[in-house]
């Protein structure tokens, strides 16, 4: 069942509005309302598109028991599409040339046959997906945490988040914001009031003195998600000096690893992507080189160990999304039990990422950040020297 089996991966959503006082019959019967082949209303490209309850890839009863779990909503978006292989279009569309051709005596076929002949394969092809040997069902899980009010979603593609958002406004009336590392890094320093130094912030150059432009796949002038790049480059940093255990502000400790995987790219766009695979990626000469070639971090492994839980995850730097997180084994024996801790398990790695996040935050956001700037630089210039 989605998130309460296996490893999980997710994209963290805000979702707009007051947060629902506890879930109940009221949201699965919203969800009922729209279930997946309720209507059977398809779009414009015939892709249609509703809800499902997450059992499984046809489940679509919904039941308390079932989809709400410890104040969250489980339940899943499930996107049906007709896809007909593109050869077999070809295919059929030249048996029909060949017909044509062996009834013309030139032998040949005009421009107008051609368009017919295509016409009368798309005929065929549609004939036969009718029935639905095309069709391509696939479903994204979600859970809805009423704590937080944060939507957690199985996905990053923007076509399917694109209907999610629609979808989910419309069964519920509500909202949903893309918790990115620039929105978050807003939402975290508002207590602190450092909202304004969010708003200000501007990219920070490793390689020369001041402030360059953002990465060129950050498109919006408006966002700080390089805010992510940079994070990552900061924990490089302090795990290759021997640092890697953080004090957080709720008086706790995060032990971490840069681990398994390590992604870079130059952020003018100009010498590529490069993907290293290792125990230790960030220990490796290349990825050194990559880094003081101007490349950014955008994806890592990464280890989280803190009060005693352990998680070991991939994590994208610009949307914050986790990939594969590998969760602690559950301790409960009954099927319930193991249900609520799981959720107390994905709380818990949220608020770890969340406190180490604000503790690059309070340095990042300070004014105080030129000498850690500084100090990075220095790092980068001593390993290139080595």
């Amino acid at each position: 069942m989605g998130f309460f089996s296996g490893r999980v991966s997710f994209a963290r959503f805000k979702v707009k509005g007051k947060a629902p006082n506890g879930f109940g019959p009221e949201h699965l019967e919203r969800l009922q309302e729209r279930a997946i082949g309720k209507e059977r209303t398809a779009s414009r490209d015939g892709i249609e598109t509703g809800w499902s309850a997450g059992g499984h890839l046809l489940d679509v009863r919904f039941d308390l028991a079932k989809n709400i779990v410890e104040d969250t909503l489980h339940f899943a978006l499930r996107i049906d599409a007709n896809k007909p292989p593109s050869d077999l279009l070809k295919s059929y569309t030249q048996m029909e040339l060949d017909a044509i051709a062996a009834e013309n005596p030139s032998g040949k076929v005009s421009q107008k046959q051609k368009r017919e002949a295509r016409m009368a394969a798309m005929d065929k092809l549609n004939e036969e997906a009718a029935d639905g040997r095309y069709l391509r069902r696939k479903a994204y899980s979600l859970l809805w945490d009423g704590q937080s009010n944060e939507l957690l979603v199985g996905t990053t593609s923007v076509s399917v988040l694109d209907r999610l958002t629609q979808l989910f406004e419309q069964t519920f009336g509500q909202k949903i914001e893309a918790l990115s590392s620039g929105i978050l890094a807003h939402k975290l320093a508002q207590p602190r009031g450092q909202s304004r130094a969010v708003d200000d912030a501007q990219h920070s150059t490793f390689l020369k003195g001041g402030a360059g432009n953002s990465p060129q796949w950050v498109v919006d002038d408006n966002s700080r998600d390089f805010l992510g790049n940079e994070f990552l480059v900061w924990l490089w940093n302090l795990q290759d000096e021997g640092h890697d255990t953080i004090k957080l502000d709720d008086g706790s400790e995060v032990a971490f690893m840069l681990a398994r995987s390590l992604a870079l790219e130059c952020p003018k766009g100009q010498s590529g992507k490069e993907t290293i695979s290792s125990d230790a990626p960030t220990k490796l000469p290349e990825a050194m080189r990559a880094l003081q070639s101007g490349k950014l971090p955008r994806k890592t492994g990464i280890t989280l160990v803190r009060h005693d839980q352990s998680y070991d995850l991939a994590l994208s730097a610009e949307l914050l999304a986790v990939n594969g997180a590998k969760m602690p084994l559950a301790e409960a024996l009954e099927d319930r039990a193991r249900l609520e801790e799981r959720v107390g398990q994905i709380r818990h790695l949220l608020e770890t990422m969340d406190l180490l996040f604000d503790a690059f935050g309070k340095i990042r956001l300070a004014e105080t950040w030129s000498k850690d700037l500084s100090r990075i630089r220095k790092w980068l210039k001593g390993s290139d020297e080595d």
